[in-house]
């Protein structure tokens, strides 16, 4: 193995290992991602300004619908209370639970009131604030680093400028090159299993909100799709937001939604390690050793990158010819 070699390997894990020590994977999954998106739509337009500008849509698309949804939520927040409040008053009377609100205002009095003495609490929400306002930021810097990825590729865009023309700075961009190249390809891969689990996912979550006639029906149809490309935490987010939205309906149909995404949960745990597993080629059980490490080192992106790094690494290990041991006689 070649200097430049080893120096690439060693940018390469460096990199994955700075991201985790920095808490950093979001940002990367959002350029892997971003590049993804725009390599795919590529490959339909044939054109890359195309390919860009149905990406920078696609971003305000879901932007707004982000922000759409959220607004709904907040708004219908009071409804979801007076709905709601007086069957989980009754259902808890019926067993002798004593709830400490009976309606909205005491719910939210409630609330204020357990805030003022916990300080902690305000010291967490602080924080969560804090936290996502920095990962909008990264994850809008992600995404022009993508968009710069994209449209012209290469870490040493001076090359022909340099005296000596295969210096080692020149090759090690290369091989640096090589191995991030197979990096992504790896996470294309990964992906491509993802979404066919978004897919069918999405069926069975869009046939149970058609039949019970949930409103927002495309909407929830369309979340559930994209918090399905991520594994496994993707689904708890599109399942709140049901339920959530079940809520505005009636307790019942909410305790229904909650029973039915639950087991589609399930599901889908056995989905995502079965289809990444074959698609990857690794055993089962280590796909799910390795989501439980990723999930354990680095959170919710280790959950979608440690599929990537696993299937990296037999690739990678593939490449390497070892020499056969002599037999012992």
């Amino acid at each position: 193995m070649s200097a430049s070699t080893r120096i690439s390997y060693g940018v390469l894990a460096f990199t994955i290992i700075l991201a985790g020590f920095l808490h950093l994977g979001a940002p990367l999954l959002v350029v892997l991602f971003s590049y993804f998106a725009l390599r795919q739509l590529y490959y339909l337009m044939k054109r890359k300004w195309l390919a860009l500008v149905l990406f920078i849509v696609a971003v305000t698309g879901i932007a707004a619908a982000a922000v759409y949804l959220t607004r709904a939520i907040i708004l219908a927040l009071p409804d979801v209370a007076e709905t709601s409040i007086p069957s989980a008053s009754a259902w808890a009377q019926r067993r002798q639970i004593e709830l400490p609100f009976t309606d909205f205002e005491s719910l939210r009095t409630v609330v204020i009131d357990t805030l003022k003495e916990e300080a902690h609490y305000l010291q967490d929400v602080a924080h969560f604030a804090r936290s996502t306002s920095v990962a909008l930021v990264f994850s809008i810097l992600g995404i022009i680093a993508a968009v710069s990825l994209f449209l012209k590729t290469g870490l040493d865009p001076y090359r022909g400028t340099h005296a000596v023309k295969n210096n080692l700075y020149s090759i090690s961009c290369d091989e640096v090159s090589t191995r991030f190249r197979d990096f992504y390809r790896s996470f294309a891969t990964v992906m491509g299993a993802q979404i066919t689990i978004s897919l069918i996912n999405t069926a069975l979550t869009g046939l149970f909100v058609v039949i019970v006639r949930m409103p927002h029906a495309p909407l929830l149809i369309a979340i559930t799709f994209l918090c399905g490309l991520v594994p496994i935490v993707g689904n708890l987010v599109s399942n709140t937001i049901i339920v959530f939205i079940a809520l505005t309906i009636s307790l019942k149909l909410a305790i229904g939604a909650l029973v039915f995404l639950v087991l589609i949960h399930k599901l889908e745990y056995f989905l995502n390690s079965k289809i990444i597993g074959s698609r990857i080629r690794n055993p089962v059980w280590l796909t799910l050793i390795s989501l439980i490490i990723g999930e354990r080192l680095m959170g919710i992106p280790g959950l979608i990158l440690a599929p990537v790094v696993l299937n990296y690494l037999r690739v990678e290990m593939l490449k390497i010819e070892v020499p056969r041991m002599p037999e012992k006689r």
